[in-house]
């Protein structure tokens, strides 16, 4: 069945904001500005900053929630299912893993490209299996294991090229890059859990996915730009790339603003962008398919990778291009992406119906999973 303009325009908004989002965030990084008291020029490098305005993007959801409520209330039939009565404490665990995980992602786009910080996020089906399995009682079919070796054979390759082209890269040294690399992974463990949590404790309540969204936006942007405060005494020497060498500076990142007005429009395009796509997300698994939500989020990744090395951000490695398509096997394995295919090829028919899985319930539960992942997507 043919897309309609609506659909369409949902899947370009979904591909293109998702883009957006990374790529405003690696621009921010690349600028030089000076600081305050007349520090020389530096580059931006503010990861819990920028953090913080992703929080705020997220929060916007709850505003675009209540608007649409509004909206809805005010036509002859409302259609808009509010959701139940609910603490909101449920969510602040896994928005503090949410803040965590971001956090530490933004401080790894700073040490590494941003399209291997996209490919390397890919790692969190293998501890979303892992975990589901461990403490949802959940059963990963035969597909899944394999999907879950695949991708890990795919981290392996982009790691490599990363590790082959950091030697004739200027603008990261290789010990950054592979710690850069290495921190991307460990952050997939945090969203792993953040997703764990909200499976066992927050689906089973009846929340509007951008009301859960921006629930958790608000969380993490009050108790991050409370912690910024403490970040600002706190040393911790060439970890550092601001001038006090302190955790973070947001007074330096306000006034290298103030120098480089550009700074202002990158963060503010991170900041508009999640909440677009957040947004996008949910539609597109509604009205089209949690499928097609995978692919795209998969496309993601590849306009991101091309429109780097357009800018000239990074240098191309025939590696990665490997390691892309090793990663996007492995996704589509375990997602299911293959049973389509399958089904058309007599032989492999029955296999397919033996392994099929209950198709609804993971269409709710993506419906449900409304941020940057893992997906996600931070």
């Amino acid at each position: 069945m043919a897309w309609t303009k609506y659909q369409l325009f949902l899947a370009g908004l979904m591909l293109t904001t998702g883009s957006i989002n990374t790529l405003s965030a690696k621009w921010a990084d690349v600028f030089t500005a000076k600081g305050c008291h007349d520090d020389p020029e530096h580059s931006f490098s503010h990861p819990f900053v920028q953090a913080v305005g992703m929080f705020l993007g997220e929060l916007s959801c709850l505003a675009v929630f209540y608007i649409l409520l509004c909206h809805d209330r005010r036509s002859p039939e409302p259609k808009m299912n509010r959701g139940q009565s609910f603490n909101p404490l449920l969510f602040f665990p896994p928005a503090m893993c949410d803040m965590t995980a971001t956090s530490i992602m933004y401080v790894a786009l700073n040490m590494t490209s941003a399209s291997s910080f996209q490919m390397l996020r890919g790692a969190v089906i293998i501890f979303t299996g892992l975990l589901s399995v461990a403490f949802l009682g959940r059963r990963l079919k035969p597909s899944q294991w394999v999907g879950i070796l695949t991708t890990i054979l795919g981290l392996v390759i982009v790691g490599l090229a990363d590790f082959f082209s950091g030697h004739r890269d200027d603008s990261h040294k290789l010990s950054d890059v592979i710690t850069g690399d290495l921190l991307i992974i460990m952050a997939q463990i945090i969203v792993a859990v953040q997703m764990v949590l909200e499976e066992k404790f927050v689906y089973k309540h009846d929340v509007h996915p951008l009301r859960a969204v921006g629930t958790e936006g608000f969380f993490g942007f009050v108790v991050l730009s409370l912690l910024l405060i403490p970040m600002y005494f706190i040393h911790v020497g060439e970890f550092s790339n601001n001038p006090r060498q302190v955790l973070e500076d947001a007074l330096d990142a306000f006034c290298q603003i103030g120098h480089q007005p550009l700074i202002l429009l990158a963060l503010l395009g991170n900041t508009v962008s999640i909440a677009f796509f957040n947004f996008a997300g949910i539609s597109v698994t509604k009205e089209i398919s949690a499928t097609t939500r995978m692919v795209l989020d998969s496309l993601r990744t590849l306009v991101i990778w091309v429109v780097s090395l357009g800018l000239g951000w990074e240098t191309f490695h025939g590696l990665q291009v490997l390691g892309f398509l090793v990663l996007l096997v492995g996704t589509a394995l375990y997602n299911g992406l293959h049973r389509p295919l399958l089904a058309r090829i007599p032989c492999c028919a029955a296999m397919v119906s033996t392994e099929e899985g209950s198709s609804p319930e993971e269409r709710e539960r993506l419906l449900g999973d409304g941020r940057v992942q893992a997906g996600d997507e931070s």
